[in-house]
């Protein structure tokens, strides 16, 4: 029974640890949250959320504070590793910004979940530490087995690099850790997330599909695009973590498509909001090569992942920025 099932989630007042929390205290779950400041209200959305008053516990814990972190995972049979360091825009970060917390905050978590006897360590990684792999042969799809090359990610310009490291390293950090550990640990990596939030302050992601559909700004990080929707990802984790035969990584991506075909989508979708005119240019043959969008998440849907449609997610991504008043309504 999951009622009596105790489980730590890191960074719980992020965009998709918040989806994890409600789906965690809507199935029964104890949760303690991990958050910098349990009482900024920016983490209040949590309190609120179903089963909360009863089994939400937030613990102030940062990733370099390891007694904190482990005062949060004692007593836990499980751990959701979410806690990250992501760019914003106009807050570019550092390499060392961005690497040390990842890497140092990942030790003293699995340092903190093997001084706790933990069962199951569910660890969030990204695509970035997928897809950027120049060796891979063009006519596969990346699929697991791909691990982004660190020597090739320091060969990019810009900050956003040192995110894609970030993961990357961290990943393989987890991967050694699970070597030597008597715990199961999963890695999930998805791609993009995009669709409403909880929380009150924007996220990333968030905020660059808003400019992209506020101002025809290619904002999602490339001509590339793979997204899935939040509430996807948190159906992921769970599933992972609930799922007995789910082992090693596994890539979370719904749906391939490049800048221009997204802008069509949303022309489409939304024919009375007026897009800027970029959204209907279309170069000819200069697009994005068929190879390099093909990234398989067969392995996560075999254990019975399912995803939403795009439009779907798109609409209520549009919702949210109109409650939230980041974008009129038309």
């Amino acid at each position: 029974m999951v009622e009596n099932q105790r489980v730590c989630v890191t960074g719980s007042g992020g965009y998709i640890a918040s989806w994890l929390v409600k789906f965690l205290l809507s199935c029964g779950y104890t949760v303690h949250g991990t958050v910098r400041d349990p009482y900024d209200e920016n983490n209040d959305h949590l309190k609120k959320f179903d089963n909360a008053a009863k089994n939400l516990k937030l613990f102030k814990a940062d990733l370099f504070d390891y007694e904190a972190l482990s005062s949060a995972i004692s007593g836990c049979s499980g751990v959701f590793h979410i806690a990250t360091r992501v760019p914003f825009e106009g807050v570019p970060l550092t390499e060392e910004e961005l690497i040390k917390p990842a890497l140092t905050g990942t030790k003293n978590v699995l340092e903190a979940c093997t001084e706790a006897k933990v069962k199951k360590v569910v660890v969030v990684s990204s695509i970035a530490a997928v897809v950027y792999n120049p060796k891979w042969p063009k006519d596969v799809a990346k699929d697991e087995d791909c691990w982004s090359d660190t020597q090739y990610l320091y060969s990019f310009k810009g900050y956003w690099r040192y995110y894609y490291l970030a993961k990357t390293l961290m990943e393989r950090e987890a991967l050694e850790w699970s070597k030597k550990s008597l715990a199961d640990v999963v890695m999930v990596c998805p791609s993009v997330t995009i669709g409403p939030r909880l929380q009150s302050k924007i996220n990333s992601s968030s905020l660059g599909l808003l400019k992209f559909i506020k101002g025809g700004i290619k904002s999602l990080l490339s001509e590339e695009l793979y997204l899935v929707d939040v509430r996807d990802v948190a159906d992921a984790l769970l599933l992972v973590y609930e799922n007995q035969e789910a082992k090693g990584r596994y890539i979370c991506n719904s749906h391939s498509l490049d800048n221009n075909a997204l802008m069509e989508k949303l022309k489409n979708m939304y024919p009375k909001r007026n897009f800027p005119e970029s959204f209907a240019e279309r170069k000819e043959e200069e697009e994005v090569k068929e190879e390099g969008l093909r990234l398989s998440s067969e392995k996560l849907q075999n254990l019975g992942w399912k995803f939403r449609s795009l439009e779907e997610t798109i609409d209520d991504s549009v919702v949210s920025f109109e409650v939230a008043g980041d974008l009129p309504k038309p």
